[in-house]
């Protein structure tokens, strides 16, 4: 294999983190798909088993190169499936314009379905309303700040979401909205369950059986829910 760019010479983990330190709103997955088309922008394979090779080879340093590398492998098992499917009718050539064309696609139609959740999750957010939000999720600061646009009065709790303490970046930008807003203790959620409306949380990844992975203390926060009686809902894009 000689005519493909090793990946020495592009940083695709490189890209990956810039992405996410200049772009705060971009997720793991989106990240990882734009960081892959640059890639194959750049490599030359000659064989689409080099191709293949290149492409697998780098979805593995992104996945080794992150503590938490479910959502970002979800947008490499996307980026896979799309090069699997096209590389079975087309040349090497057509391969690579197809998915730099899909990647391309996919990045840019990720805020679109931010919105979209956006749009159809605010209705459930009304006057006077008490939230409880777990940890930090890109979807639900959308969602959020579509309802705040709609001149809504709510309040929100947030957990505090150890061991990163995310819940203090998702409560800094309510703030910012103007949300009153108080971040708890993760093991306080029981206690605070009574004064809330209905909790949100965001997901890592959904299971083909509805299941979430998500942030540590979802599974105990559902629970309470639901020895409550209150509506849990989980916001997440779908690819």
């Amino acid at each position: 294999m000689t005519g493909g760019a090793s990946s020495g010479a592009f940083d695709v983990v490189g890209h990956y983190n810039k992405l996410i330190k200049e772009d705060a709103s971009i997720s793991p997955p989106v990240a990882a798909v734009g960081s892959l088309v640059k890639l194959i922008e750049l490599q030359h394979a000659t064989t689409m088993l080099e191709f293949t090779m290149i492409a697998r080879s780098a979805c593995e340093k992104l996945k080794a190169a992150t503590s938490n590398s479910i959502s970002l492998s979800a947008g490499c098992d996307v980026f896979l499936q799309q090069m699997s499917r096209l590389s079975h009718t087309q040349t090497v050539d057509e391969c690579r314009r197809a998915l730099i064309r899909a990647g391309t696609e996919f990045v840019q139609g990720a805020g679109k379905c931010r919105e979209s959740v956006a749009e159809f999750g605010s209705p459930f957010v009304r006057d006077e309303q008490t939230i409880l939000v777990h940890s930090y999720s890109r979807v639900i600061m959308g969602l959020l700040a579509r309802a705040v646009k709609q001149n809504k009065r709510f309040r929100v709790y947030l957990t505090e979401s150890r061991p990163d303490q995310s819940g203090l970046r998702a409560a800094e930008e309510l703030r910012q909205l103007g949300v009153p807003c108080e971040v708890i203790l993760d093991a306080a959620v029981g206690y605070i369950m009574e004064k809330v409306d209905m909790i949100l949380v965001g997901a890592e990844g959904v299971v083909e059986s509805g299941g979430l992975i998500n942030k540590i203390g979802t599974y105990q926060l559902a629970i309470i829910a639901k020895a409550a009686k209150k509506p849990f809902y989980a916001v997440a894009e779908s690819f």
